[in-house]
């Protein structure tokens, strides 16, 4: 087995290398010299040392250039394996006795590309290992894709059945409350219910809460099916004003109490957003939820938090970015668990059932629309969540989840 990348280093071989197969090594050594100065090229003896290489560096390969007759076993036995065992592979035959029974045993058994004829035509092959270049990036590129948003699905799918688990557990908590304080109807009055209260308007508060996170809920599951469906559209839907994003969360979040007193919203420096509304109006609901169970966790004299729009450098030497900052003046995070926080699956509500997997989805969203998340805080200072945005020309709908 021999590696001839031809004065091209490591770094450029990359996934573009080209693996010549020919029994001949000085075929081999001619091929590498020939179009060692355009292409990254690999060489193999044989089909079993070609397939033992590419078990290897399969990850470098993106073109297959095989000759037809070795011995043991021919090069369309070579092409047909590595069209089953390494789809990304482009395909091309080289032989001698390019006649006809030849051609349609690569092209059926092989699937190639193309076929070429020795002695090789520089100019045509060439070009032809350009094209076969070309194609297997593609399908790389494109396999790549489909993975990352089969990816962003499942991991979607498992925070959305986390999310919603909570405000479906309050409904049920609700109900049972209700059943329970449930009594017979006294003879003479059918048609009316008859549920105990403790206090005046309590049963009244108890089914308008129940009816917010069921609305909630229902929000959630609409917006997973909005992601699955438009999975794998090429195109992005239109893009929206943060500040739309903002008011839809702050009139569709299903907040306890006077939660809703707590929230202020500073939308002064509006800005388009990139991709769709449905996975950043998970992550807009997320950090607002982690807030308020921090200010619940320990409640100061005046709990707030503020939902802010503005222009900030996400890290010295970059420039301004677009923002939505989400804060509030809760505990804080231990310094030990701040620094793991969008890393991996951490949280300081277990008891709560908190899994900690919220910021690492809101990570992940922000990265797939090429942006980041910054977390500040402080014990006893509070915690400051920051969204940064590419702008929306930068922004590439073919790249979103």
């Amino acid at each position: 087995m021999n590696s001839n990348p031809a004065g091209s280093s490591p770094a450029q071989m990359g996934t573009y290398a080209i693996l010549m197969v020919d029994d001949e090594p000085q075929a081999c050594k001619w091929f590498a010299r020939m179009y060692g100065d355009e292409f990254s090229v690999l060489t193999a003896g044989s089909v079993d040392e070609a397939l033992a290489l590419l078990e290897q560096r399969g990850h470098e390969v993106a073109v297959l250039l095989t000759d037809y007759a070795m011995p043991v076993r021919d090069g369309v036995t070579l092409l047909s394996e590595v069209r089953q065992r390494f789809p990304h592979v482009a395909r091309l035959l080289v032989s001698a006795y390019a006649d006809k029974d030849v051609a349609m045993s690569a092209v059926n058994q092989g699937h190639v590309e193309a076929i070429l004829e020795k002695p090789l035509d520089e100019a045509l092959t060439r070009q032809v290992l350009r094209e076969a270049l070309a194609s297997s990036v593609r399908r790389a590129r494109e396999h790549a894709l489909i993975e990352r948003r089969a990816a962003t699905l499942r991991e979607t799918l498992g925070f959305l059945a986390h999310e919603v688990t909570t405000p479906l557990a309050t409904v049920r908590g609700y109900l049972a409350a209700m059943r329970e304080r449930h009594r017979d109807l006294p003879e003479g009055e059918a048609g009316m219910a008859h549920i105990a209260q403790q206090k005046p308007g309590e049963v009244l508060k108890m089914i308008e809460a129940a009816q917010r996170r069921a609305d909630y809920a229902q929000s959630l599951v609409s917006t997973f099916v909005l992601t699955a469906r438009d999975a794998y559209r090429r195109e992005a839907s239109e893009s929206l004003l943060a500040s739309d994003l903002v008011g839809a969360v702050r009139d569709e979040y299903p907040f306890d109490g006077d939660e809703a007193q707590w929230l202020t919203c500073d939308l002064a420096a509006d800005f388009r957003l990139p991709g769709r509304r449905d996975l950043l109006y998970l992550v807009l609901c997320t950090l607002v939820k982690n807030a308020l169970l921090a200010l619940r966790s320990d409640l100061p004299a005046q709990p707030g938090v503020l939902i802010a729009l503005l222009r900030a450098v996400p890290a010295p030497g970059l420039p301004e970015q677009a923002a939505i900052c989400v804060s509030d003046n809760g505990p804080g995070v231990p310094p030990d668990v701040l620094q793991r926080l969008t890393r991996e699956p951490v949280t300081t509500r277990a008891d709560a059932g908190g899994s900690g997997m919220g910021l690492l989805f809101c990570r992940r969203v922000m990265t797939t629309l090429g942006g980041s998340i910054d977390v500040r805080s402080e014990p006893g200072q509070g915690t400051a969540v920051t969204l940064y945005f590419p702008s929306t020309d930068d922004f590439k709908p073919e790249e979103a989840p």
